[in-house]
Order: C-alpha cells, then structure tokens, then sequence
C-alpha cells in the first residue's frame, strides 16, 4: 500500500531523514519507535505531503506522492492525526468531525460516516455540541482519530496519539487504537510509549537519529534486550 524508498527529508539545512526505506501493506498496523527527536514527525509530515522530501521515492497503491499536492494526499486514503491532536478547541465536536469530511468524496457521505463515528465513539455522540477544547485530553484524542475517519481512509497516520497524556489515559488511547484496527483500518503509528504500542502493532521499525536502525515483527522487537533497555527501561 504505502512504500518509502530512500526518503530524505530536513528543515532548511538541517536534515532530519536519511535514507528511509519502509513499506506498510494493507490491513497491517506498523510502528516507528525511537527517542524524542529521532524523527517520527518528520516522517509523518513528509508522507502527508507537510513536509517535502529532499530523495527517494515515496508511493501510495502506486501512485507517487512526492508530485502529489498534499490536500489531493488525502483524497488518496492517507489521513493523518497530527501530535498534539490539534483540534480547533472553539469549535463543537461535531463541527471538528465534519471537518475531516471535506473532501468532494466524502462530503456526500457526511451523515453516514457522522454515524459510523459515533457508534465507534459513543463518547463523542454524547459531548457532540461541547467545545472540543474543554474536553479531557484522552477524549480530544477520541475527536482527532474520529475526525480522521470521516474521510473513511484506507491508511492513517497516527503521531504520538499518548504523547502528554497521564498513564490511565494512555491506556485509553491504546485501546483506541485497537478499536480501529478491529474495523480493517490500516495504521502506521509513530510513539515514544515502545511498550504499549508494540503490543497493538503487526511490524515496527526502530528509527534513531533520522535512520532506521532496525526492523521487524513487534514481538521480535519487544523480545529485543537492546530495545528493553533502552526504550523500556527493563
């Protein structure tokens, strides 16, 4: 579905991406680990088309995304819940969810996939006239992936979704995730929680200091003495 080839990607002279070769295949869930300033958002940024890569290829069920305008980036299937959930905090609920229906594909099908959201988040249905920034930061997480969904994608991008959030939250978020996977979603997921997200993920990649050092099943990485100890602290 979604394969990188040597990306390279930086901000100005600084380069943050050096050779990225992955691929994510439909009907899988994939996680980036790595430290604080490896580079997992830049690699989000440049596969959503926020960020221009600097080499390599990048490509979605074939079609290029490098030459891919990033608001057609969307009307391919790649949604994208950025870090930090960036809601519009003034806005209702509903209003931020029919926000990511905007796309002439999906417009016609915004009540539909209203409901579909709703019945995955029952939350949401009932905090739908609340302003999205008065809500608790696991349900803002909630409205950001519900939000993606209206688009009804084929891959999502999910950065960071446990960064800031207290542990109990933490967990909430990951069940999230789960539940979406449960729903045929395909995920690429960037975290700094290695535990947790090894456990909801198919494959992952280890990427450190913009390079992927290492690759493989999640439960080979999560067995990894290396990557216990320094991302697990065991």
């Amino acid at each position: 579905m979604l394969e990188l080839k040597d990306v390279g990607a930086g901000y100005g002279a600084f380069q943050a991406l050096f050779g990225i070769s992955m691929q994510v295949k439909a009907g899988e869930a994939v996680a980036v680990i790595g430290a604080n300033g490896a580079g997992k958002t830049t690699l989000m940024r440049v596969i959503s088309g926020m960020l221009p890569a600097s080499g390599g290829t990048m490509t979605m069920e074939g079609v290029d995304l490098r030459t891919t305008p990033a608001h057609s980036i969307v009307e391919l299937g790649i949604a994208h819940v950025p870090e930090s959930r960036r809601l519009f905090p003034q806005l209702s609920v509903e209003d931020n969810l029919r926000l990511g229906a905007f796309i002439p594909s999906a417009r016609p099908h915004l009540a539909e996939r209203l409901d579909y959201v709703y019945g995955l988040f029952p939350r949401l249905k009932e905090r739908r006239a609340q302003l999205a920034g008065t809500m608790s930061g696991g349900e803002q997480q909630m409205c950001a992936i519900g939000r993606a969904l209206m688009s009804k994608p084929k891959l999502v991008l999910l950065d960071e979704p446990s960064m800031g959030l207290a542990p109990v939250i933490v967990q909430q978020v990951f069940e999230l995730v789960r539940r979406i996977r449960s729903e045929g979603y395909t995920v690429l997921i960037v975290e700094q929680n290695v535990s947790q997200v090894l456990k909801v993920a198919d494959r992952a990649y280890l990427l450190e200091v913009g390079r992927i050092e290492r690759s493989g099943s999640a439960a080979e990485l999560a067995a990894s003495d290396d990557i216990r100890k320094a991302y697990m602290g065991i």
